[in-house]
């Protein structure tokens, strides 16, 4: 099984970018994480991070045809506003996504309660730190099993 995991704006700074709120765990930390996690269970982990909305939904749009089996996504503040990105993850019917945030949204400012890509996900993960990574992991070779992917 092979796992994208995507990161969007400003998560290139994680581990010096408020720590109260999204921890001190690095970039590089939740990717090694990711990575042993999914090794664990038979899978590979390919990490991509952008700033660039545009780079994101041409990775995504490149997942369809590479061999992706499944994608994590925490698309950061495009969350909030990225139909493009949200439209690109919908052509994908079938493929195991799990939107995942480090702090909870649901308890920060109104405009981080609503996440425009959430409907073309399979789950969202929120509030529980670098462990909802893992938990993601976990759950898109478990949607994938019980699919038959």
């Amino acid at each position: 099984m092979k796992i994208l995991l995507l990161h969007g704006p400003n998560l290139s700074q994680l581990g010096v970018r408020d720590p109260a709120q999204y921890g001190d765990a690095t970039l590089d930390d939740i990717v090694k994480l990711a990575s042993a996690t999914g090794a664990s269970l038979g899978a590979t982990v390919d990490g991509f991070v952008s700033d660039d909305e545009a780079a994101l939904v041409t990775r995504v749009h490149a997942a369809r045809t590479d061999g992706t089996d499944a994608i994590i996504v925490n698309a950061g503040a495009l969350t909030h506003y990225s139909h493009a990105l949200r439209d690109a993850l919908g052509i994908l019917v079938g493929m195991p996504i799990v939107e995942v945030h480090l702090s909870n949204i649901h308890a920060r400012e109104r405009f981080r309660h609503t996440s425009v890509i959430a409907p073309a996900c399979t789950a969202s993960i929120a509030g529980l730190g670098i462990d909802g990574y893992r938990l993601a992991i976990d759950a898109v070779a478990t949607i994938a099993r019980r699919s038959g992917a």
